[in-house]
């Protein structure tokens, strides 16, 4: 079996039951070094570790997917929920294997911000730029459901498209500098929040922030 798990948020409160099952059980646990760092106490003594990095990648997935074909129970770990930002890598992990690749769920930063703003998923689009390649489609998306009256929660790209790059961009289509905006960092994790307008939005948040624009709220709304 190999199977790529999604650990939560940081905080390990936050960890499914099934996923502590999984990697408890593993022989192989693959991912990256501050990913698997969050997850080392669940990780069994005896189990072969490989750390990856953006350079190797395909290299070390390789590794894993010849374990698997040996007969080892593998597991690559994913930061939050493989669902909501993590897909290319699940999808490197099944062009390493060749085959499909199933997953577990994890509780996401997106959930998180959700709970600790008070804004609920069904009046808010999200928005992850945490991505190799294009992203002015997901940019788009993003301005246009602010016009359409939703909040966005939106995961930056370190480092080429952090909380302020987004702020200048959103700003540069029309959406109001007044609107009201949080960026969230190392949530769940010695957390800390920022709350102001879009056209306050600084230039220092860590790679570990997650950002909430509100929508805009008639005036007559408390």
């Amino acid at each position: 079996m190999i199977i790529c798990v999604g650990i939560g948020p940081g905080d390990m409160d936050f960890i499914t039951e099934k996923a502590r099952r999984i990697i408890a059980e593993s022989d192989v646990v693959s991912g990256f070094e501050a990913v698997i760092n969050f997850a080392c106490d669940l990780i069994p003594p005896d189990a072969t570790i490989i750390s990856l990095d953006y350079a190797n990648q395909m290299d070390k997935l390789k590794d894993v997917a010849a374990l698997h074909r040996e007969g080892k129970t593998c597991c690559v770990l994913f930061m939050g929920d493989i669902h909501f930002s993590g897909f290319q890598l699940w999808q490197r992990v099944e062009m390493a294997c060749g085959h499909r690749v199933d997953s577990v769920p994890g509780i996401s930063s997106v959930q998180i911000l959700a709970s600790r703003a008070h804004i609920y998923l069904d009046d808010t689009t999200s928005v992850s730029f945490h991505r190799r390649g294009q992203i002015d489609h997901l940019q788009r998306h993003l301005v246009h459901a602010l016009k359409d009256g939703r909040n966005a929660v939106i995961i930056p790209r370190p480092w080429d498209f952090m909380p302020h790059d987004i702020s200048a961009h959103l700003l540069a289509e029309g959406i109001p500098g007044e609107q009201k905006c949080e960026v969230w960092e190392n949530l769940t994790k010695k957390e800390a929040c920022w709350k102001g307008n879009l056209d306050q939005v600084r230039s220092d948040f860590s790679d570990m922030s997650i950002m909430l624009v509100r929508k805009t709220l008639p005036d007559s709304t408390l």
